[in-house]
């Protein structure tokens, strides 16, 4: 599939990691819908970014709303092939702390928003792509997850985040495998420490011993960065059923 030709729903594309993506989709001169619950900044990019970028209010542990969304990003699009899930919260907590174990709805909280409302959103959009017109090699659309290294080490208080990101990209080969009928691919990527909104309010000292622990390149990774990598997993059809670092090296500590 040609860059140029995408036709995207961006989970979370109101900012960070997503709203990159959305960025470099137009930029090639393509299609996104940005699924959000940020209303304004939702809104704001779409005004930004140009017509052929819609905002759509979408909280993705709703399946009724996002069944929904993804039909209303359908329409304005005209068109479906990729679907980015970056909505995510992280769920910060120790399983017993210094208060007590921690409240169940936290670890709920968290499973329905990041593995759930993943789920939600692929299945609906699968259901769509597999109607379109397949390309030479059969293909009809992509599917990525947004993982993450704490998928694969898990530092103290992340038990829930880690949870539901080892849950994303285990996901990935059993979907790849049953939509390979249809010629939809489905990937994720496991990002590192990268500078979102959330990394960016951390005070200046936090965040250079964060950068420190990045072998090379020892910074933060920028969210062009991921954009990148779902470009080239979008042009590239042999890339199916595969979680991807994306982390320069690292390898997080206990703590």
């Amino acid at each position: 599939m040609q860059w140029s030709e995408a036709k995207a729903i961006v989970t979370g594309g109101a900012s960070g990691l997503g709203l990159a993506v959305v960025e470099r989709i137009v930029a090639a001169g393509g299609g996104a819908a940005i699924l959000d619950l940020q209303d304004a900044p939702g809104q704001a990019a779409a005004a930004r970014l140009g017509a052929t970028v819609a905002y759509v209010h979408c909280d993705v542990t709703n399946e009724n709303e996002v069944k929904s969304a993804v039909t209303a990003a359908l329409g304005q699009l005209g068109g479906l092939n990729l679907v980015v899930n970056c909505a995510g919260v992280i769920g910060a907590g120790r399983a017993v702390g210094r208060e007590g174990p921690m409240p169940g709805e936290l670890f709920v909280k968290t499973v329905h928003i990041n593995l759930i409302g993943t789920f939600f959103v692929d299945k609906t959009a699968a259901a769509l792509m597999q109607k379109n017109p397949p390309s030479a090699d059969g293909e009809r659309g992509l599917l990525i997850h947004t993982s993450s290294v704490a998928a694969f080490e898990g530092q103290i208080g992340q038990v829930a985040y880690s949870a539901t990101k080892a849950g994303v990209m285990g996901m990935v080969l059993p979907l790849a495998r049953e939509f390979a009928q249809f010629g939809i691919r489905v990937m994720a990527i496991a990002p590192g420490i990268f500078m979102t909104p959330m990394a960016s309010a951390m005070k200046p000292d936090v965040q250079a011993s964060l950068a420190a622990q990045v072998p090379f390149p020892s910074r933060f990774g920028k969210p062009e960065e991921y954009a990148l990598l779902v470009q080239s997993i979008f042009e590239n059809p042999m890339l199916n059923g595969e979680t991807i670092r994306l982390d320069g090296a690292i390898r997080m500590q206990p703590k």
